[in-house]
C-alpha cells in the first residue's frame, strides 16, 4: 500500500515568500499615506472629533456631538471623524449640514465599523496607525466626546505626541465633565503625585461642555498666531 509522503517544505522558500509579502505590505502602507495626504491636503483648518461608535442617535452625547460639529463647520472648520456610527456619525452629520467639509477616516474592521452617509470626503484605511497619523496631521484641535478603548487610545496618542514634542501643541478638549472627571482626578492624584507626568502636563487638557464654548476656546488659542503651522511646526509634522 503506497502512502503519500508528507510534502517537505523548504524553509528558505518560506522565508523568501514571507519577506516578499512583508515588502508588498510596506508598499500598501505607503500608498495609504500618499493617497490620504493628497486627498486631505486642502481641508485645513480642521478639528478631529472622537467618541464612541456605540452611541445611538437619540442619546444626549450624539446630539451634543452633532451640535458641536455644526458650530465648528459654520465657523469655518472642516470636521474629521472616524467615519463610522455613533459619535463619529454625529460629528459628520453636524458638519455635513454646516458650511465646511465633513471628513470621514474610515477603518476596515470585522465588526462595529460601517461608513456613515454624512461624508463630503471619505477615506478608508486598512491600518490603524496610518489613520491615526492623519487625525493628528491635519487637526487644529481635538474634541473628545465620551467613548471606550478606541477613544481613549486616540486621546492618549494626542497627549503623548504633544507632550513629547512629536507634534505641535493644539487644544485637546474633553466634552462632558461628569464623564471625564474621574480620569483627570486619577491623572492628578496618581500620575502627577507619583511623578509619572509633570504637573504642567495637565495644562494640555481642558474640559468644556457648551458647544459654542468649544469653538470659542479654539479661536482663543489661535488668535495671536493663526491656524497655519509655523515652518518649525511643519518640520515636526513631517516626522510624525
Amino acid at each position: 500500500m503506497n502512502e503519500k509522503l508528507p510534502e517537505i517544505i523548504n524553509p528558505d522558500v518560506m522565508a523568501k515568500t514571507s519577506s516578499a509579502r512583508e515588502s508588498w505590505r510596506v508598499f500598501g502602507i505607503m500608498s495609504e499615506f500618499v493617497e490620504a495626504t493628497e486627498r486631505l491636503g486642502a481641508i485645513r483648518p480642521a478639528v478631529s472629533i472622537f467618541g464612541s461608535a456605540r452611541t445611538p442617535a437619540d442619546h444626549a452625547y450624539y446630539m451634543l456631538a452633532e451640535e458641536i460639529a455644526r458650530h465648528l463647520s459654520d465657523a469655518g472648520f472642516s470636521v474629521i471623524s472616524g467615519g463610522g456610527p455613533g459619535i463619529m456619525e454625529a460629528a459628520n452629520k453636524g458638519a455635513f449640514f454646516g458650511k465646511s467639509p465633513s471628513v470621514g477616516l474610515n477603518i476596515q474592521l470585522p465588526h462595529e465599523q460601517h461608513a456613515n452617509p454624512y461624508q463630503d470626503i471619505s477615506q478608508t484605511f486598512r491600518h490603524f496607525f496610518a489613520r491615526k497619523v492623519m487625525f493628528v496631521k491635519f487637526a487644529t484641535a481635538y474634541v473628545v466626546m465620551p467613548g471606550g478603548f478606541g477613544t481613549l487610545d486616540e486621546l492618549m496618542e494626542a497627549l503623548t505626541l504633544v507632550q513629547t514634542g512629536k507634534t505641535r501643541r493644539i487644544p485637546i478638549i474633553l466634552v462632558r465633565k461628569a464623564y471625564w472627571q474621574g480620569l483627570l482626578d486619577w491623572f492628578r492624584h496618581t500620575l502627577v503625585r507619583e511623578e509619572m507626568i509633570n504637573p504642567e502636563d495637565m495644562d494640555l487638557i481642558q474640559i468644556i461642555d457648551e458647544p459654542r464654548a468649544v469653538v470659542d476656546a479654539i479661536f482663543k488659542y489661535y488668535e495671536t498666531r493663526g491656524f497655519e503651522p509655523s515652518p518649525a511646526e511643519q518640520e515636526i509634522q513631517l516626522s510624525l
